[in-house]
């Protein structure tokens, strides 16, 4: 009997039997839909996470200060101290020595050094309500890390800040959101206007050297931030100044380098934890440790990828119970066909046809099942995604995996009922009643 015939038996008795057949594919839907709705939502936070650390950079190294274990000992062999400082001492920190010889040991392998230095919470009155108050995270920062915000973040009107020309001058550079709250008028208007922003109860007087483009953040649209006088902007202005006010040392617990286009960042990141270490030698407290995002990505991947296969193991154990299903119900159904097997026997039919038949049938089943829980699947997986911020992702190999899996178990647990089908007697079948 040809392939095409053993296809319109099996959609025939799925046809006649439609409450059977669903109930029998139910648990397949079950099992195929939650299985691909966790993948494609697992590669959508996943492919998110990527994106959105790739857009940070994953050729820059975090260098910052760490304290060291109590257990550990120095270079000589001498165990620090157990009760160590909090807080690193102005000559703890790494300075700009350090980050001189740093760059003058590695020119071919550094793009260049991101230096901030946090100065806190700056306050002002909002323009033409003064019983309203509009904040700012004060940050001092030097040209480079500007440069790199740049991408995301241009400038409107007038310039960014330059260490050398700027240096310890009171300037410092706004949002546009920041000039329409607390300035009033255009950004061009508001470039060389006096601000007087009030941090630790302290009042400081700066000029506004240069207005940048104000992005809302998806985290702020997330924790549903939209009033916008509980919106804080960041507010750059020169390390000298920030180091003046904070009363911070000279120099810094933690800096960004930047590696050039075409260097390993993973060897590097060894590299330079160890250099900047080798000054911390014979500091028995503190020590420097470097860490890259790349390897933050990888590490948060294989993260997301292993919660979702643990995920899909548990949700897959629907489709052994799917399968089960299966095979009781065509073992109802060759019950419930014994003459017709027996008739088919009688006309001629092979034990190996009416093998092929059953299983087929059991097949064709599973696999409808499978198209369906693909598509619910995915549409599930997809509207998640969307929930979640992230980009629908569906996995073409899950998918084709998932059907391929289906049919499987139409094979596997189809194959009992049809060889008990294939083995009935053709006399004792046509008995039957």
């Amino acid at each position: 009997m040809a392939l095409f015939e053993y296809l319109s038996m099996a959609l025939a008795s799925i046809r006649s039997n439609k409450m059977r057949s669903l109930l029998t594919m139910l648990g397949i839907i079950i099992g195929i839909a939650a299985v691909i709705a966790i993948v494609t939502v697992g590669g959508s936070l996943s492919s998110s996470v990527n994106e959105s650390m790739s857009g940070m950079g994953v050729n820059a190294i975090t260098v910052s200060l760490t304290q060291k274990d109590s257990s550990s000992s120095d270079s000589s062999g001498t165990r620090v101290r157990l009760f160590m400082d909090s807080a690193p001492d102005d000559s703890d920190l790494m300075t700009d020595e350090m980050i001189a010889e740093y760059t003058a040991a590695f020119p071919d392998k550094i793009d260049h050094i991101e230096l901030t230095r946090s100065v806190g919470l700056g306050t002002i009155d909002k323009v033409g309500d003064p019983d309203t108050t509009i904040s700012a995270e004060v940050t001092g920062i030097n040209h480079a890390a500007l440069e790199a915000k740049e991408k995301d973040t241009p400038i409107l009107s007038g310039r960014w800040l330059d260490d050398t020309r700027d240096a310890d001058r009171n300037v410092c550079v706004v949002s546009e959101k920041f000039v329409e709250q607390a300035v009033g008028g255009s950004v061009h208007d508001a470039v060389g206007q006096k601000i007087t922003l009030t941090i630790d109860g302290m009042p400081y007087d700066f000029y506004i050297a240069g207005v940048y483009e104000y992005v809302e953040s998806s985290y702020s649209s997330l924790l549903g931030a939209t009033d916008d006088d509980s919106i804080q902007t960041d507010l750059y202005i020169p390390l000298e100044a920030a180091r003046r006010i904070s009363g911070a040392g000279n120099g810094y617990q933690s800096l960004t380098v930047v590696a050039s286009a075409g260097t390993d960042v993973d060897a590097f990141v060894d590299t330079t934890g160890s250099y900047f270490a080798s000054f911390y030698t014979r500091n028995d407290t503190w020590t420097v440790n470097a860490s890259s995002l790349s390897s933050l990505v990888e590490t948060m991947t294989e993260m997301l990828n292993t919660v979702s296969m643990a995920i899909s193991a548990i949700a897959a154990i629907s489709l052994l119970v799917g399968g089960i299903g299966v095979m009781n119900i065509m073992t109802v159904s060759v019950t419930e066909r014994t003459r017709e097997i027996g008739t088919r026997k009688a006309l001629g039919a092979t034990n190996s046809a009416i093998l092929t038949q059953f299983i087929i049938e059991s097949i064709v089943l599973c696999a409808i099942g499978g198209v369906i829980g693909v598509a619910l699947g995915v549409t599930l997986g997809s509207v998640l995604s969307q929930v979640m911020g992230c980009a629908a992702r569906p996995s073409l190999a899950s998918i084709v995996i998932a059907v391929g899996f289906s049919m499987g178990i139409g094979v596997f647990f189809g194959y009992y009922p049809a060889k008990k089908a294939a083995q009935l007697d053709p006399i004792d079948a046509l008995r039957y009643e």
